[in-house]
């Protein structure tokens, strides 16, 4: 797929981003893919950037979400304490790089941008290396929390999604929506859910400019009484619409 995307374009590739996994689809690649991946970018000499900010996050119990670094070991790999370990807003992460020329260039960069995180946030991120039971207990929640939100929405006629491998997101197709509410895209759409329900969707236009006007994203990390009672308001709207 990579080669033919390159030789439809016509211009050799100098760098790949590939989030594994990802948003908003929550698709994970599997250990024999991301290493093809690797493969091809080490034999064209491609730059690899693995953005693996939502590791941790199985949606599978038991699977394994293999990171880039196992087969390719120049590779950029971009990760985050927001995700699995619970800290959004705080605004750490870290870069693993072994490029010299990259790390100088990070380092000119990030230190005329922020030198560095604020104390508070690298304490409590230090901390949070500690709290594996506690995170993996979350974990185990939005698994619950999908479980909830396949069962529950096709009855609410958002049937056109496929369950994630890992992340906390359902991506819809809700082209029937745009029919039956006579609405122009998924972001008229998620205000006029908002409006009827109070239920916050997020329109697949944020992802995707050409094809995300038909899609919505559902993010299911709350807790699992929200799903339900979300799922139950869905139900009720979408039966007060018509066919």
């Amino acid at each position: 797929m990579l080669q033919a995307a390159i030789d439809a374009d016509g211009r050799p590739l100098d760098g790949l981003i590939v989030a594994s996994p990802s948003n908003p689809t929550g698709t994970v690649l599997s250990p024999e893919g991301m290493k093809e991946i690797c493969d091809f970018c080490t034999a064209n000499k491609i730059r690899f950037i693995s953005d693996e900010i939502y590791h941790g996050l199985s949606m599978r119990e038991g699977a394994r979400i293999a990171s880039a670094l196992e087969y390719k070991s120049d590779t950029v790999v971009i990760n985050s304490f927001s995700k699995y370990f619970c800290m959004t807003g705080w605004r750490v992460g870290w870069i693993v790089c072994s490029d010299p020329a990259i790390k100088s260039a990070l380092e000119v960069l990030l230190q005329n941008l922020f030198i560095s995180a604020p104390t508070l946030s690298q304490l409590g991120a230090a901390a949070a290396f500690d709290c594996a039971e506690e995170l993996d207990g979350h974990v185990a929640r939005y698994r619950r929390n999908l479980k909830v939100l396949v069962d529950g929405l096709p009855q609410a006629g958002f049937d056109r999604v496929r369950p994630p491998d890992g992340a906390f997101y359902l991506y819809c197709d809700v082209t029937n929506f745009l029919r039956r509410t006579g609405t122009q895209d998924s972001l008229a759409l998620c205000r006029r859910i908002l409006d009827d329900t109070a239920v916050a969707l997020t329109s697949g236009l944020d992802f995707d400019p050409d094809r995300g006007h038909k899609y919505v994203r559902f993010s299911y990390s709350g807790s699992t009484a929200a799903m339900e009672d979300a799922v139950g308001r869905l139900q009720r709207w979408s039966a007060a619409l018509p066919p």
